[in-house]
């Protein structure tokens, strides 16, 4: 009886380790591993130290709020889409690819943006595509655009200084303005746009040209009727010419 116990205890405990080694070294595995199908609600891709370069994720896991990652704060107040945020060596989300749609309650909404950032900053450059529907009413426009940034932005005082404007606003609306244009003067705020081709809200389809202000200079277009149009504009928006006059 006592050689029968002694047996079968060094046959379990002989398991017992078989099967830690087997794990362990599935787990250790080198290589790449090949897969034919994978669910998955969020990936994380990471460097050797452990910096996140890329998130892959579904609207549920999209990181915004109170998410942290790479020791830097989320934009608090972005939607939940699915798609991917990009990050830099430095760990600062650099842009990213968003996508949506769905039926509304009389039509539906849909969109796609693919953005890259300033150092630390906004986008400079983004491919977006709306598409919304109001009963027989349809609005779909596409564009590649590229803008100007503050030259002294930062997400993380960005993030500050919009928290206090979003105080001032309730409080004092015209205080709230004059901090808004100090804040532009210091190259902290504002951002416009330079440059945009693709179709307008206006369903013109063409090149628009903007200074740096923001403010449309030039636009070559092909308006709703397929009229080719050249127009000129001066720095307060007014037509100064016009081909065909």
């Amino acid at each position: 009886m006592n050689k029968e116990l002694i047996f079968l205890r060094t046959f379990a405990v002989a398991t017992v380790m078989g099967m830690v080694v087997i794990t362990s070294s599935a787990f250790k595995q080198n290589g790449n591993q090949k897969f034919s199908e994978i669910d998955v609600e969020r990936i994380n891709i990471i460097e050797k130290d452990g910096t996140v370069k890329m998130v892959i994720t579904n609207v549920d896991r999209f990181p915004n709020g109170s998410d942290v990652i790479n020791n830097r704060p989320t934009n608090e107040k972005r939607k939940k889409r699915s798609g991917m945020l990009f990050f830099n060596e430095d760990g600062i989300e650099c842009g990213g690819f968003i996508y949506d749609g769905q039926k509304t309650e009389n039509g539906h909404s849909s969109g796609l943006s693919l953005t890259y950032d300033q150092y630390d900053g906004d986008q400079v450059m983004q491919l977006l595509t709306q598409d919304y529907q109001q009963g027989d009413r349809r609005f779909v426009s596409s564009s590649l655009a590229f803008n100007d940034r503050p030259s002294n932005e930062s997400q993380l005082k960005t993030s500050e200084i919009m928290k206090e404007l979003d105080a001032l606003r309730e409080k004092d609306p015209e205080k709230m303005k004059e901090k808004y244009k100090q804040y532009q003067e210091e190259g902290l705020l504002g951002g416009v746009p330079r440059v945009m081709l693709g179709k307008s809200r206006s369903q013109n389809n063409g090149l628009f040209l903007f200074d740096d202000k923001g403010m449309p200079r030039a636009m070559f277009y092909i308006d709703k009727e397929n009229n080719a149009k050249l127009d000129f504009f001066d720095d307060q928006g007014n037509n100064i010419a016009s081909f065909p006059n």
